[in-house]
Protein backbone atom coordinates (compact mmCIF):
# COMPACT_ATOMS: atom_id res chain seq x y z
CA UNK A 1 0.00 0.00 0.00
CA UNK A 2 2.21 2.37 0.94
CA UNK A 3 4.64 1.47 -2.67
CA UNK A 4 1.31 3.45 -4.18
CA UNK A 5 0.22 5.90 -2.06
CA UNK A 6 3.10 8.35 -2.68
CA UNK A 7 3.51 6.63 -5.49
CA UNK A 8 3.90 9.34 -9.31
CA UNK A 9 3.79 6.91 -11.51
CA UNK A 10 2.21 7.29 -15.11
CA UNK A 11 1.59 11.09 -13.83
CA UNK A 12 2.07 13.92 -16.65
CA UNK A 13 3.36 17.17 -14.64
CA UNK A 14 3.74 20.73 -15.02
CA UNK A 15 5.78 22.96 -12.98
CA UNK A 16 6.08 26.85 -13.29
CA UNK A 17 9.08 28.19 -11.96
CA UNK A 18 10.41 25.21 -12.35
CA UNK A 19 14.53 26.03 -13.31
CA UNK A 20 15.38 26.72 -9.42
CA UNK A 21 14.83 27.42 -5.98
CA UNK A 22 11.05 25.61 -4.80
CA UNK A 23 9.69 24.61 -8.50
CA UNK A 24 13.37 22.70 -9.16
CA UNK A 25 12.88 21.15 -5.26
CA UNK A 26 9.18 19.81 -6.76
CA UNK A 27 9.91 18.89 -10.01
CA UNK A 28 12.86 16.63 -9.22
CA UNK A 29 10.65 14.97 -6.05
CA UNK A 30 7.95 14.23 -8.46
CA UNK A 31 10.40 12.43 -11.18
CA UNK A 32 12.10 10.68 -7.99
CA UNK A 33 8.67 9.11 -6.93
CA UNK A 34 8.19 7.75 -10.40
CA UNK A 35 5.96 10.38 -12.48
CA UNK A 36 5.79 9.87 -16.38
CA UNK A 37 7.08 12.99 -17.35
CA UNK A 38 7.37 16.87 -15.71
CA UNK A 39 7.37 20.12 -17.86
CA UNK A 40 9.05 22.93 -16.26
CA UNK A 41 8.56 26.68 -17.92
CA UNK A 42 10.82 29.39 -17.02
CA UNK A 43 11.27 33.13 -18.19
CA UNK A 44 14.97 32.82 -18.87
CA UNK A 45 15.17 30.01 -21.46
CA UNK A 46 18.59 29.04 -21.26
CA UNK A 47 18.46 28.59 -17.34
CA UNK A 48 15.02 26.44 -17.84
CA UNK A 49 16.57 24.12 -20.96
CA UNK A 50 20.00 23.76 -18.33
CA UNK A 51 17.50 22.61 -15.62
CA UNK A 52 15.25 20.30 -17.27
CA UNK A 53 18.65 18.61 -18.27
CA UNK A 54 20.07 18.38 -15.26
CA UNK A 55 16.65 17.12 -13.51
CA UNK A 56 16.55 14.32 -16.71
CA UNK A 57 18.72 12.40 -14.56
CA UNK A 58 15.99 11.49 -12.37
CA UNK A 59 13.74 11.13 -15.11
CA UNK A 60 11.74 12.70 -18.27
CA UNK A 61 11.81 16.50 -17.47
CA UNK A 62 11.26 18.73 -20.69
CA UNK A 63 11.58 22.46 -20.78
CA UNK A 64 9.00 24.76 -21.87
CA UNK A 65 10.40 27.99 -22.10
CA UNK A 66 8.60 31.62 -21.59
CA UNK A 67 7.32 34.25 -19.43
CA UNK A 68 3.54 33.45 -18.21
CA UNK A 69 3.68 36.82 -16.38
CA UNK A 70 2.08 38.16 -19.94
CA UNK A 71 -1.32 36.80 -22.07
CA UNK A 72 0.90 35.78 -24.66
CA UNK A 73 3.56 33.76 -22.88
CA UNK A 74 0.66 31.62 -20.96
CA UNK A 75 -1.35 31.14 -24.27
CA UNK A 76 1.95 29.84 -26.12
CA UNK A 77 2.58 27.91 -23.02
CA UNK A 78 -0.96 26.00 -22.85
CA UNK A 79 -0.59 25.62 -26.72
CA UNK A 80 2.96 24.47 -26.60
CA UNK A 81 1.63 21.48 -23.76
CA UNK A 82 -1.26 20.63 -25.54
CA UNK A 83 0.31 19.49 -28.85
CA UNK A 84 2.30 17.38 -26.94
CA UNK A 85 -0.32 15.86 -24.28
CA UNK A 86 -3.60 14.53 -23.84
CA UNK A 87 -4.21 15.01 -20.35
CA UNK A 88 -2.52 16.63 -17.53
CA UNK A 89 -1.99 15.34 -13.97
CA UNK A 90 -0.62 18.06 -11.72
CA UNK A 91 -0.47 21.65 -12.31
CA UNK A 92 2.21 23.64 -9.76
CA UNK A 93 1.84 27.30 -9.64
CA UNK A 94 4.54 28.15 -8.55
CA UNK A 95 6.14 30.82 -10.44
CA UNK A 96 6.08 34.24 -8.51
CA UNK A 97 7.86 37.47 -7.93
CA UNK A 98 8.65 40.04 -5.24
CA UNK A 99 9.24 44.03 -5.07
CA UNK A 100 10.46 45.38 -1.88
CA UNK A 101 10.19 48.76 -0.78
CA UNK A 102 9.10 51.07 2.39
CA UNK A 103 5.07 51.73 2.49
CA UNK A 104 5.61 55.48 1.21
CA UNK A 105 7.60 54.72 -1.82
CA UNK A 106 6.69 51.51 -2.62
CA UNK A 107 5.48 51.90 -6.83
CA UNK A 108 2.64 51.19 -8.36
CA UNK A 109 4.45 48.95 -11.34
CA UNK A 110 5.98 47.21 -8.19
CA UNK A 111 2.01 46.64 -7.32
CA UNK A 112 0.88 45.28 -10.92
CA UNK A 113 4.30 42.88 -11.51
CA UNK A 114 3.62 41.21 -8.89
CA UNK A 115 -0.25 40.47 -8.50
CA UNK A 116 0.04 39.20 -12.60
CA UNK A 117 2.53 36.67 -12.13
CA UNK A 118 1.50 35.47 -8.15
CA UNK A 119 -2.14 35.86 -8.97
CA UNK A 120 -3.21 36.52 -12.30
CA UNK A 121 -1.03 33.90 -13.87
CA UNK A 122 -2.00 31.20 -11.59
CA UNK A 123 -5.99 31.85 -12.29
CA UNK A 124 -5.59 32.03 -16.04
CA UNK A 125 -3.32 29.28 -16.05
CA UNK A 126 -5.79 26.90 -13.74
CA UNK A 127 -8.60 27.89 -16.16
CA UNK A 128 -6.89 27.19 -19.60
CA UNK A 129 -5.33 23.64 -18.42
CA UNK A 130 -8.87 22.65 -16.52
CA UNK A 131 -10.25 20.48 -19.78
CA UNK A 132 -6.54 18.59 -19.97
CA UNK A 133 -6.32 18.23 -16.13
CA UNK A 134 -10.08 16.86 -16.04
CA UNK A 135 -9.70 14.37 -19.14
CA UNK A 136 -8.15 11.29 -17.42
CA UNK A 137 -9.73 12.19 -14.19
CA UNK A 138 -11.97 10.31 -11.70
CA UNK A 139 -13.59 10.27 -8.79
CA UNK A 140 -10.64 7.70 -7.30
CA UNK A 141 -8.44 9.13 -9.45
CA UNK A 142 -8.19 12.78 -8.88
CA UNK A 143 -5.58 15.02 -11.18
CA UNK A 144 -4.54 18.13 -8.88
CA UNK A 145 -3.64 21.82 -8.51
CA UNK A 146 -0.72 22.80 -6.06
CA UNK A 147 -0.57 26.56 -5.33
CA UNK A 148 2.73 27.41 -4.22
CA UNK A 149 1.40 30.34 -1.59
CA UNK A 150 3.65 31.55 1.90
CA UNK A 151 3.63 32.02 5.32
CA UNK A 152 3.82 35.95 4.40
CA UNK A 153 0.03 35.75 3.18
CA UNK A 154 -1.04 34.05 6.58
CA UNK A 155 0.90 36.25 8.99
CA UNK A 156 0.47 40.25 9.55
CA UNK A 157 3.90 41.88 8.38
CA UNK A 158 4.78 42.18 4.93
CA UNK A 159 8.46 43.23 5.75
CA UNK A 160 8.64 46.21 3.25
CA UNK A 161 7.10 43.35 0.65
CA UNK A 162 3.73 44.24 0.65
CA UNK A 163 2.13 43.28 -2.90
CA UNK A 164 3.90 40.16 -2.26
CA UNK A 165 2.26 39.23 0.79
CA UNK A 166 -0.97 40.36 -0.24
CA UNK A 167 -0.78 38.21 -3.37
CA UNK A 168 -0.36 35.47 -1.89
CA UNK A 169 -2.98 35.81 0.66
CA UNK A 170 -5.07 36.29 -2.65
CA UNK A 171 -3.55 32.87 -4.01
CA UNK A 172 -4.60 31.38 -0.79
CA UNK A 173 -8.62 32.50 -1.40
CA UNK A 174 -8.30 31.12 -5.34
CA UNK A 175 -7.22 27.81 -3.92
CA UNK A 176 -10.05 27.54 -2.00
CA UNK A 177 -12.59 28.77 -4.61
CA UNK A 178 -11.11 27.30 -7.31
CA UNK A 179 -11.10 23.56 -5.35
CA UNK A 180 -14.71 24.47 -4.71
CA UNK A 181 -15.14 24.96 -8.51
CA UNK A 182 -13.30 22.27 -9.93
CA UNK A 183 -14.09 19.93 -7.36
CA UNK A 184 -17.24 18.20 -9.42
CA UNK A 185 -14.31 17.70 -12.28
CA UNK A 186 -12.50 15.60 -10.02
CA UNK A 187 -9.57 18.28 -9.78
CA UNK A 188 -8.63 19.38 -6.34
CA UNK A 189 -6.64 22.39 -5.44
CA UNK A 190 -4.69 22.87 -2.61
CA UNK A 191 -1.90 25.34 -1.13
CA UNK A 192 1.66 24.75 0.21
CA UNK A 193 2.54 27.97 1.91
CA UNK A 194 6.06 27.98 2.53
CA UNK A 195 8.28 29.87 5.27
CA UNK A 196 11.72 30.13 4.61
CA UNK A 197 13.60 28.04 1.86
CA UNK A 198 16.68 28.66 0.29
CA UNK A 199 16.16 30.09 -3.01
CA UNK A 200 16.91 33.10 -5.38
CA UNK A 201 14.63 34.94 -3.39
CA UNK A 202 16.06 34.44 -0.27
CA UNK A 203 19.48 34.73 -0.96
CA UNK A 204 19.86 38.19 0.48
CA UNK A 205 19.22 37.03 3.42
CA UNK A 206 20.99 33.41 3.64
CA UNK A 207 24.27 35.17 2.95
CA UNK A 208 24.13 37.71 5.65
CA UNK A 209 25.52 35.64 8.52
CA UNK A 210 24.20 38.11 11.41
CA UNK A 211 20.93 38.39 10.13
CA UNK A 212 20.17 34.50 9.28
CA UNK A 213 21.28 33.95 12.49
CA UNK A 214 19.12 36.24 14.00
CA UNK A 215 16.15 34.89 12.12
CA UNK A 216 16.47 31.41 12.87
CA UNK A 217 15.73 32.16 16.57
CA UNK A 218 11.79 33.13 15.33
CA UNK A 219 11.86 29.60 13.85
CA UNK A 220 10.67 26.98 16.63
CA UNK A 221 12.54 24.03 14.75
CA UNK A 222 15.64 26.65 14.29
CA UNK A 223 16.57 25.99 10.91
CA UNK A 224 15.33 26.37 6.86
CA UNK A 225 13.12 24.18 4.80
CA UNK A 226 14.90 21.76 2.79
CA UNK A 227 14.42 20.29 -0.60
CA UNK A 228 12.80 16.95 0.65
CA UNK A 229 10.28 18.95 2.66
CA UNK A 230 8.78 21.20 0.37
CA UNK A 231 9.07 17.91 -2.54
CA UNK A 232 7.40 15.88 0.54
CA UNK A 233 4.27 18.03 1.24
CA UNK A 234 3.99 18.13 -2.79
CA UNK A 235 3.77 14.43 -3.71
CA UNK A 236 1.67 13.77 -1.24
CA UNK A 237 -0.54 16.18 -2.55
CA UNK A 238 -0.24 15.45 -6.17
CA UNK A 239 -0.39 11.47 -5.19
CA UNK A 240 -3.31 8.57 -3.60
CA UNK A 241 -2.53 9.98 -0.31
CA UNK A 242 -4.09 13.49 -0.82
CA UNK A 243 -6.96 12.02 -2.65
CA UNK A 244 -9.49 13.44 -0.03
CA UNK A 245 -7.61 16.81 0.39
CA UNK A 246 -8.60 19.95 -1.38
CA UNK A 247 -9.24 23.27 -0.57
CA UNK A 248 -6.62 23.32 2.20
CA UNK A 249 -3.58 26.56 2.89
CA UNK A 250 -0.53 23.86 4.46
CA UNK A 251 2.46 25.82 5.84
CA UNK A 252 5.27 24.49 5.68
CA UNK A 253 7.53 26.65 7.92
CA UNK A 254 9.11 24.76 10.95
CA UNK A 255 6.52 26.34 12.95
CA UNK A 256 6.97 30.22 12.33
CA UNK A 257 2.81 30.92 12.18
CA UNK A 258 2.95 29.20 15.36
CA UNK A 259 4.99 32.05 17.14
CA UNK A 260 4.14 35.10 14.11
Amino acid sequence: MIDTLFSMQDKVCLVTGGSRGLGAYIAQGFLQAGAKRVYITARKAEACMTAAQELSQFGECIALPGDIGTAEGLTQLVEQLQQRETHLDVLVNNAGTAWGAPFGQFPEKGWDKVMDLNVKSPFFLTQALSPLLAKNASTNDTSSVINIGSIAGIVGNGLDNFSYAISKTAIHQATRILANELAAAHIRVNAIAPGRFYSKMTEFLSEDKAAFEEELQTIPMRRWGKASDIAGVAIMLASQAGGFITGQIIPVDGGTTLVN
